[in-house]
């Protein structure tokens, strides 16, 4: 097979465009921060002026963002819940048994991050109307939940097939059920996917306005659907700090990723269980004395 040496003149060009198309897709989001700083009423960029009294007037008396915020703060964290114990008990089920027709349930899991989410949204109104559960907060979490769990059970599922089954077989093997190793072995490996899931699930839900849209009430309003309840009759510069909020709270959110990743450390629980020893033994051989 030949091999490609890279020259001076394509890692520069490489390296240019790269940067050109990094900028490409983070200039919107660098002209919403910019412009929640300006003191133009229209939101105009760049600005005249700085100011941060549309962040102070998100919390000022009588506003309805605080509350916008909250109720999507704790969907978000209803949703986490929901998403985490569908993702694991899945993810367990499609990697640790003989489940029969695998991929297609698999594919089943996966549907809801392919079929549109309007026609998703349509769906849960016509579930959750008959019962009355219209603007309950359980019920937008329960919907959030339908697009938050698939994700959850891809991290889940990669954690899963990361661990070593030596490790709770060796577990089983010397008298430990299946709810030690679970609590002893499986669950402290797997944390670490279990925060990562935890953590896009808290940003599918927070960010969700279809589903949102459809299950809310005039009394029960989420912060997306606050945001495009206010742009669809004026336009308030109070948006784009809202708008920023979001930013900043998904920045965080992965940056909160990188850092768990980064404290599991990749290949760390290959050292758990040495089986490759001096003697030359490749991985799960066996010997008998």
């Amino acid at each position: 097979m030949i091999e490609l040496r890279a020259t001076l003149a394509g890692r520069v060009t490489l390296a240019v465009l790269s940067a050109l198309i990094l900028l490409f897709l983070a200039l919107p989001i660098v002209v919403i921060v910019v412009t929640s700083f300006g003191k133009d009423a229209f939101g105009s960029f760049p600005p005249d002026s700085w100011t941060l009294a549309w962040y102070t007037q998100l919390f000022a008396d009588g506003s309805k963002w605080p509350a916008a915020l909250s109720l999507s703060a704790l969907v978000a964290a209803m949703t986490t819940v929901f998403s985490l114990i569908l993702g694991m008990t899945a993810a367990t089920a499609l990697v640790r048994s003989e489940l029969p027709l695998r991929s297609a349930v698999y594919g089943l899991v996966l549907a809801p991050l392919v079929i549109p989410q309007v026609v998703i949204a349509l769906g849960l109104f016509l579930l959750f109307e008959p019962a009355a559960m219209l603007g309950s907060p359980i019920a937008i979490a329960l919907g959030h939940t339908v697009l938050a769990s698939p994700v959850a059970v891809m991290i889940l599922m990669a954690t899963l097939k990361g661990i070593d089954e030596r490790l709770e077989d060796a577990a089983a093997s010397m008298g430990a059920g299946r709810l030690t190793v679970w609590r002893r072995i499986t669950f402290p490996l797997a944390m670490p996917g279990m925060v990562a899931a935890g953590i896009f699930s808290f940003i599918t839900s927070f960010d969700e306005f279809f589903i949102s849209q459809f299950l809310s009430s005039v009394d029960t309003v989420t912060l997306p659907v606050q945001v495009f309840n206010v742009l669809q009759y004026n336009v308030d510069p109070s948006v784009t700090a809202v708008s920023a909020i979001l930013i900043a709270v998904a920045v965080v959110a992965l940056a909160l990723v990188g850092v768990v990743r980064r404290l599991s450390g990749s290949g760390k629980q290959g050292g758990l269980l040495p089986t490759e020893t001096a003697v030359g033994l490749p991985a799960g051989s066996e010997t008998t004395s």
